[in-house]
């Protein structure tokens, strides 16, 4: 495979990039957030979570963030749920999209979720069949791809059999995502190879963390074997609240500053998508975590 012509960036900053936030963001930051992302050129916004308020109380907001944005043709606000109670609530905001999510690592999923990863994929039945009745989009998440907190390594073949399994029960998408940070790009290439071997390339996506300073690297070693979607966080913001050291995703400004400097399309509007990112770092009271950005001070 050669590397794309273009690329889409799913803009995860308003759902993963927030959640890990220990001060509560405030619902009309969320929502100005979103409507700025908007006017970029992005294509993919994931807007927020429907899950239990007690799992993750920052996204306590998920129904007042999706009716209040300002929604744009051309452009998906995906949500992420983790049951069909969420899914409901999410249906009933007004979401046309969704997201499920599942881990590659059994330690991982235990503690996170509290099953094992086949009474995860269990539980995510029903809401692919009702997605399914309703003619709502389904986009899968396998976290933990390059290593887990609490196991170490993950075999590649769990990986696969978890991305394979979202896939067949009706994920047009399925996005890799390491977690913690852990991968290298020869690792992180093997991966999605092992995966593509058994998934349409055009239905995979990539998620890196930068915990490492790895993510860049790892993005363009998947590059190189066709991938066109890549998942990335403005400001760099983020983590995950169940994986301690994992710090914050790959910046989509930086990401699209590599990709338009490798002559690879995006569409988006870099210097708008920069702006954004200094007033997100602005609301949260730090500096961008995007290096582009900081460039651009």
């Amino acid at each position: 495979m050669s590397q794309p012509n273009s690329v889409r960036i799913v803009e995860v900053g308003p759902r993963d990039g927030l959640q890990n936030e220990k001060a509560i963001v405030p619902t009309a930051t969320k929502i100005e957030l979103i409507d700025r992302l908007s006017a970029t050129g992005l294509r993919s916004i994931e807007a927020t979570s429907f899950v239990s308020p007690k799992w993750i109380p920052q996204l306590a907001d998920a129904a007042e963030v999706f009716t209040g944005i300002a929604r744009r043709d051309g452009i998906r606000y995906p949500v992420l749920v983790p049951n069909l109670q969420g899914y409901e609530r999410a249906r009933a905001a007004g979401a046309d999209e969704v997201a499920v999510f599942a881990a590659a690592s059994e330690a991982f999923s235990r503690k996170n979720i509290n099953a094992s990863i086949d009474e995860s994929l269990e539980r995510f039945a029903p809401v692919l069949e009702r997605a399914q009745a309703d003619g709502v989009r389904v986009r899968g998440y396998v976290s933990t791809v390059l290593g887990c907190p609490y196991q170490g390594d993950v075999p590649l073949t769990d990986v696969v059999r978890v991305a394979a399994h979202l896939h067949r029960a009706g994920c047009y998408e399925i996005s890799l995502g390491d977690t913690i940070g852990i991968g290298t790009p020869r690792k992180a290439a093997a991966m999605l190879a092992a995966v593509a071997a058994d998934v349409p390339m055009d239905a995979l996506a990539i998620h890196f963390h930068d915990t490492r300073g790895q993510a860049l690297a790892n993005i363009l070693a998947c590059l190189e074997l066709g991938v066109a979607v890549i998942d990335a966080a403005v400001s760099g913001t983020g983590g995950c609240p169940y994986a301690k050291g994992a710090s914050g995703n790959v910046a989509s400004e930086d990401v699209v500053y590599m990709l338009e400097g490798m002559g690879i399309a995006t569409g988006v509007d870099l210097p708008k998508l920069i702006e954004t990112g200094q007033w997100l770092a602005a609301q949260l009271g730090r500096e961008t975590g995007s290096k582009v950005g900081k460039a651009a001070a």
